[in-house]
């Protein structure tokens, strides 16, 4: 690697580190004779996990950093007085092959700013991962970011070599997308995400036909909404992911707290740090949606618009619908099991499959794997006595949950106060 690669690695890893939408997960491409390495197998390197849930090394990187675009959020903006840089298609695939030859990487996640037009740059992006493929028998994870607005027969080639495609949403609404990025709208980002879906149903359509047919971007699509940079309450948030989740190739919404970047921008919400917290309770209620059989409606409405951020969005659903419980283990349905805090997925179904044989105890619960902790007072057992959320109310409950954890807090700034004095 010469220097002036080296130097473009430096500039352009910096610059992709913004981009949180690069987990890899849900496909499997098998190294072949000849070829180099595979989907499930420093500087500009992110971790992300499998499908199995392994952890993976990805070069997270850009194709360049110009910009023809001017948003306020974006540290590439046209704007920034910041230091440019560019990859050649052949200096990037290069790097790619010798960081996978070296061990530092098991795939690949490529981005890019607008230079010219979004047809142009999604070119060179395509030719990148064409020439992995084609060329280098390259069989390692590769995600793939859409330009938006670019053309259909670039997404249609793109999607042929790419593990994963995503179009960023960015901002939760278009009202407040054109004000803070003018030359971007919806139109340009849904139309891509379109050609995404209509390919992934098609590929399927011609596997079922000829079984050798190329594959469309086998794990999906992704995409990203920042948070905090617009006012946007969770209840628009999370009604936006449920949407996109409703569309067949749509794997998995990531949310970004805003990093204030551009301070100087009187557009921006006057941020001291990202909304870390927020942020979380943001993936914890998407999960709910993906995997908890929970609606968008169920978790934020008009009296509750945004998340509570002293507990987590399953605790506050069920705290504020203390109607629905205690739920009886050793008779309930699946779906209402779900719904108890402190009970996971895997929990559930293990509850299922045990209590065929006898009645639970709460000894057996603590085995199986359920956060007794919370669950105790959402559930009745064998002979688990019956201080549950109606006897204590919810707010005592509530209190009983949340006070440790503000001791706890507590306790750690005071150490770290001691220890790192001003």
């Amino acid at each position: 690697m010469n220097e002036t690669t080296m130097e473009k690695l430096k500039v352009l890893a910096e610059s992709a580190k913004y981009d949180v939408s690069c987990a890899s997960s849900g496909t499997v491409r098998n190294n072949k004779g000849g070829g180099l390495g595979n989907t499930v197998g420093g500087m500009g390197i992110c971790h992300s996990f499998s499908e199995d849930g392994r952890c993976i090394s990805l070069l997270k990187i850009m194709l360049t950093n110009n910009c023809m675009y001017d948003c306020a959020y974006c540290i590439n903006r046209r704007s920034n007085d910041l230091k440019r840089a560019t990859f050649t298609v052949s200096e990037l695939v290069e790097l790619t092959i010798e960081f996978y030859r070296r061990n530092y990487i098991e795939g690949l996640f490529l981005s890019s700013g607008v230079v010219r037009s979004p047809d142009y740059t999604m070119e060179r992006m395509v030719r990148v991962v064409k020439d992995l493929r084609t060329l280098h028998r390259f069989n390692g994870y590769i995600h793939l970011k859409s330009i938006p607005g670019c053309s259909q027969e670039l997404v249609n080639e793109g999607g042929l070599y790419a593990d994963r495609m995503s179009v960023n949403l960015e901002i939760p609404t278009e009202q407040h997308l054109t004000f803070l990025a003018p030359d971007k709208n919806f139109q340009t980002v849904f139309t891509p995400m379109r050609y995404i879906q209509q390919g992934m149903l098609q590929s399927l359509e011609d596997r079922r036909k000829f079984r050798h047919a190329p594959r469309f971007v086998p794990a999906g699509q992704s995409t990203q909404m920042i948070i905090g940079a617009t006012p946007e309450t969770d209840k628009e948030i999370l009604y936006v992911s449920s949407a996109l989740y409703r569309r067949p190739s749509m794997k998995r919404v990531y949310y970004s707290g805003y990093i204030p970047v551009n301070a100087y921008d009187q557009r921006l919400p006057a941020l001291r740090q990202a909304p870390l917290v927020r942020e979380n309770r943001l993936y914890q209620a998407d999960w709910l949606m993906r995997f908890y059989e929970f609606r968008a409606d169920e978790i934020v409405d008009d009296r509750f618009p945004n998340l509570d951020l002293e507990v987590d969005p399953k605790l506050a659903w069920a705290l504020r619908n203390p109607q629905y419980f205690p739920v009886d283990i050793n008779t309930a349905d699946y779906q209402m099991i779900l719904r108890v805090p402190g009970i996971g997925v895997k929990s559930a179904k293990l509850i299922l499959a045990a209590r065929r044989f006898n009645r639970l105890t709460s000894g057996q619960l603590k085995k199986i794997g359920v956060v007794m902790k919370k669950a105790q007072y959402f559930i009745t057992c064998r002979e688990l006595p019956m201080n549950t959320v109606n006897e204590m109310t919810p707010e005592y409950v509530r209190k009983l949950l949340v006070e440790p954890k503000k001791k706890k807090m507590r306790s750690d700034e005071k150490q770290l106060t001691l220890l790192f004095p001003d």
